[in-house]
């Protein structure tokens, strides 16, 4: 941390040394991002919640509407049903989700339509047999 600013000099005078000092000692040079415009600069709008979506992106979170999560779930669950090592884990995995699916179809959430129906079990459970006898 720097020292305080010394009584009867300006503001701006001790700043702009303390600015000059730190480039005479190479402290700005090879700063990640150096030479490059501002990310918000170069948006064609104003967003104001632009540090939000960055952080968000830069720490990998993803917020999808209800209905939309349910969608993808949906659809890793059925791709963990076609691996699944029996007949059993492939009802564990289903018979939750269509839980779900029945719940959100009944208390619908805000956001676009879900477009599922719960799933046929015995349907599945047919098409995880066709795959293990190939």
């Amino acid at each position: 941390m720097t020292e305080r600013k010394p009584p009867g000099v300006s503001f701006e005078s001790y700043v702009d040394k303390q600015i000059r000092d730190a480039e005479a000692r190479g402290e700005f040079e090879n700063l990640p991002g150096a030479g490059q415009p501002v990310p918000a600069v170069t948006e064609t709008q104003y967003d104001e919640l632009w540090w939000i979506k960055r952080k968000m992106a830069r720490e990998g979170v993803s917020v999808l509407p209800p209905a939309l999560a349910l969608r993808k779930e949906a659809e890793d669950t059925l791709e963990a049903a076609g691996a699944a090592p029996s007949e059993a884990a492939v009802r564990r995995l289903i018979e939750p989700l269509n839980a779900k699916i029945r719940d959100m179809m009944f208390k619908p959430p805000p956001g676009p339509p879900l477009g599922l129906k719960p799933y046929d079990v015995e349907e599945i459970v047919q098409r995880w047999r066709a795959r293990r006898a190939d």
